[in-house]
């Protein structure tokens, strides 16, 4: 029987910081406008959060059923381990998408502006596609594309919005950087993935890049944001500055990677590069709310 244990490491809980990050990105560049809503951007939130615990059920059910998670290094497989069934899971996965929805629709009714509800179909349906359905996105190497375009800028920019009825240039500098580090935490999960992910023909972009370019990618993607940081506080408010204090623990991943961390070497890497993404939307954050 599947405890609420087992439903816990299956949402897999060290990823949410990918769906809070842009939020509180998001929010801060709305005050920075004068417009920050606590009521809405709790409301982003609660979607930006239930559609990343659905992406993770659904690629617990997808995987499960192709068996590409039969020998993982990592946190619990419900349908591969057979700890769930594949129905349930798929259920879960479902239910967290009609949870996000339900908050989306909120969402949009609130602003007025029911354009967003094409934006937030779009989100659901990349969410299911990157493992699910007959050719999977995530398969073919452009799991990166979609983690960028939804959990960066859509997410970002659609909480700035959702707020303020306008975007700023720090906004879209923080959509950039969100989703570079949202693509790192993929890019280490997916570089731990690569020598089974390669057996059971699934060519993720850590795959097809191979593994020494891989490493080189995720330092980029994990220094550059902080960088993108400085830009933020350069020109738009000196309170940014703080980000800079994460340059340190960035480039400390970089080159833990870069030196060759493989297996479950990487398991920490991924957590910290989660906790990054969230303590640089934290500082970013409430940098340009100040």
């Amino acid at each position: 029987m599947t405890t609420a244990s087992d439903w816990v490491q299956g949402a897999r809980l060290r990823t949410l910081p990918a769906a809070a990050a842009p939020v509180l990105v998001g929010s801060g560049a709305a005050a920075h406008l004068g417009a920050f809503d606590l009521g809405r951007a709790a409301l982003a939130l609660g979607v930006a959060l239930a559609l990343q615990v659905g992406v993770n059920y659904a690629n617990d059910y997808s995987d499960g059923i192709r068996g590409t998670d039969v020998d993982r290094v990592g946190p619990l497989r419900l349908t591969a381990s057979g700890t769930a069934s594949p129905r349930s899971v798929k259920g879960a996965a479902f239910a967290a998408f009609g949870l996000a929805a339900l908050l989306g629709l909120w969402l949009v009714s609130i602003t007025g502006q029911w354009w967003l509800v094409a934006v937030g179909a779009a989100a659901i349906l990349a969410a299911w596609g990157y493992t699910g359905g007959r050719r999977p996105y995530g398969y073919r190497g452009l799991g990166e594309v979609g983690v960028f375009t939804f959990f960066g800028l859509v997410a970002v920019l659609g909480t700035t919005y959702t707020q303020a009825g306008e975007l700023s240039w720090p906004a879209w500098v923080g959509a950039v950087a969100v989703g570079m580090l949202a693509c790192a935490l993929l890019m280490a999960n997916n570089l731990r993935d690569v020598p089974t992910d390669a057996l059971v023909g699934k060519r993720t972009l850590a795959v097809r890049l191979g593994e020494h370019r891989s490493r080189r990618v995720y330092a980029v993607l994990v220094v550059l944001p902080v960088l993108l940081g400085g830009i933020v506080c350069a020109f738009a408010n000196p309170w940014t500055l703080i980000v800079l204090l994460l340059l340190f623990p960035s480039v400390a991943l970089a080159v833990t990677v870069l030196l060759g961390a493989r297996g479950r070497a990487l398991v920490p890497v991924l957590m910290f590069t989660g906790l990054l993404e969230l303590a640089f939307g934290v500082l970013l954050g409430v940098g340009l709310a100040i």
